[in-house]
């Protein structure tokens, strides 16, 4: 996998309340957002900046501040919206490119925007 871009120091992860795009960060404008893949049939994250796919991670760099321990800030229902908005029709691995996968060994065929969009309960931290 290639090496992921830093995340601008100013920005902040955000919790999104959703299960497949799970933490999202505003930076120099543009939202920063990772997918929960279904792991280990794919890789564990991939990253979108403004919807378009930077690549995927299995481990997430130290220097995005996403520890276990921290308790991520909420998006606002606005700024949900907004990155949900944007990442419409990227749910399934794959879909980025065209080519969601739809193997019957994993669960990404569950995946449309209204999965996405579900709210998965109180916020989470990283490692759940």
């Amino acid at each position: 996998m290639k090496p992921v871009p830093a995340l601008p120091a100013q920005s902040t992860w955000h919790d999104t309340g959703t299960g497949v795009f799970c933490w999202a960060a505003r930076a120099e404008g543009r939202w920063w957002v990772l997918r929960l893949n279904d792991f280990p049939e794919h890789p564990l994250y991939t990253l979108f900046i403004d919807a378009q796919v930077v690549g995927d991670i299995d481990d997430v760099p130290d220097t995005w501040r996403l520890r276990p321990s921290a308790a991520l800030p909420a998006l606002t229902a606005a700024e949900r919206a907004e990155v949900l908005g944007l990442m419409t029709g990227l749910g399934p691995y794959g879909a980025e490119a065209g080519t969601p996968c739809e193997g019957d060994w994993c669960t990404c065929s569950i995946l449309t925007d209204a999965y996405a969009a579900r709210l998965d309960g109180p916020p989470r931290t990283p490692a759940e």
